[in-house]
């Protein structure tokens, strides 16, 4: 099933400002609220979309890339979550007055999140046309084996401790972040001795990393929960992919197109004759027809790289280049000499029905 348009989700326009799109999906949110909405799994799937579209929406890039590439710009980079406590973990400062000041069991604490990884992933121009799973080896941080975590005693888990102050309007309460365990509402209660002192550790994993077909050099794509983990229960970070492409030997890319420089001889333009050009994978034939003008570009459409918001192919633009020797022979130059003489040979730029360089883009790109 394709999934819905963010904007639409949380009924904001594509021009809709950070403010906007804050208070759409706050108000979204207080609608399918799960403790407004007890076992509607309807208003449960609402509430997790709307999360996922802002998400989204409220990072500067992940907006950029969505708004250019849809969904597969921002695949693995929103959404997966497991249960509504990681909805609430993300989220939860956004609505700070509802339901007595938090979510759940996730009131005054403080989340941990752990930190992003990035990496560089290679990517051959025949990967990016086809994707591609890449094995990686990472090393992250995650919790030691038999590491446990205690309650704090100060704020009794809450992440926050309160004071009552006799006032002559009555009492007032006050709420801070508790110093004991500084909001985290847990502490290290024993670990290992190789753990550091949150009882973390490094270990290296091997990743299979999905690419999809289309990516461009400079692009990010995300693993969730693949980065650092958390102490205290947190949230792990996330695996940032950074796509690098491989340079190609004759082809080059200008985002879904690709461009090959075909060098022919004199009298190969002037006879006419078949070629054969590289695809990304294989080749192809093209026909020279006689009396092709050097500069002239032929179209081979569908033959460049699939398009990332999968809408077809590019074409492959072969330019036409007269190849010309540095030496000759004096037969050759013999040859040359008579030919240069024949008015068949003499340039007619006024009377020639050949188009010019300007009409001939001119055409080439109306088509």
């Amino acid at each position: 099933m394709a999934k819905r348009d963010y904007y639409e989700i949380l009924g904001v326009g594509k021009n809709a400002t950070a403010e906007e799109i804050k208070k759409a999906y706050r108000k979204m949110a207080m609608q399918h609220h799960p403790d407004r909405n007890p076992g509607d799994k309807a208003a449960e799937e609402k509430f997790k979309e709307a999360a996922e579209a802002y998400e989204v929406l409220s990072d500067q890039d992940k907006r950029a890339r969505y708004d250019r590439f849809g969904h597969e710009g921002v695949q693995g980079q929103a959404g997966g979550y497991g249960n509504m406590d990681d909805i609430f973990e993300h989220f939860g400062d956004i609505f700070g007055g509802f339901g007595g000041g938090g979510f759940g069991g996730s009131r005054g604490r403080s989340v941990v999140k752990g930190t992003n990884l990035r990496i560089r992933v290679k990517l051959t121009l025949q990967d990016i046309a086809e994707g591609v799973t890449k094995k990686v080896k990472i090393t992250r941080q995650v919790p030691a084996a038999g590491v446990s975590y205690k309650t704090c005693p100060t704020c009794k888990g809450s992440g926050q401790t309160v004071k009552v102050m006799n006032t002559i309007l009555g009492q007032m309460q006050s709420a801070t972040t508790c110093a004991t365990c500084r909001g985290m509402g847990k502490s290290v209660d024993k670990k290992p001795a190789n753990a550091d002192a949150n009882g973390m550790v490094n270990q290296e994993e091997v990743l299979d990393i999905q690419i999809p077909a289309g990516v461009q050099q400079g692009m990010e794509l995300s693993m969730r929960g693949k980065g650092n983990a958390a102490p205290f229960d947190g949230v792990p970070g996330d695996l940032i992919i950074l796509v690098e492409e491989v340079e190609h030997e004759v082809l080059r890319r200008e985002g879904e197109h690709l461009h090959y420089d075909l060098f022919v001889s004199f009298s190969d333009v002037v006879l006419g004759t078949s070629c054969e050009v590289p695809l990304v994978s294989g080749k192809a034939k093209i026909k020279i027809e006689a009396g092709t003008f050097a500069g002239t570009t032929l179209k081979l459409r569908g033959k460049g790289l699939p398009s990332l918001r999968g809408y077809g192919h590019g074409d492959l633009l072969v330019h036409v280049n007269i190849w010309v020797p540095k030496q000759t022979s004096k037969e050759e130059k013999d040859m040359l000499e008579k030919l240069a003489k024949s008015p068949n040979f003499v340039p007619d730029s006024k009377g020639s029905k050949d188009k010019g360089f300007f009409s001939k883009m001119k055409a080439f790109f109306s088509e």
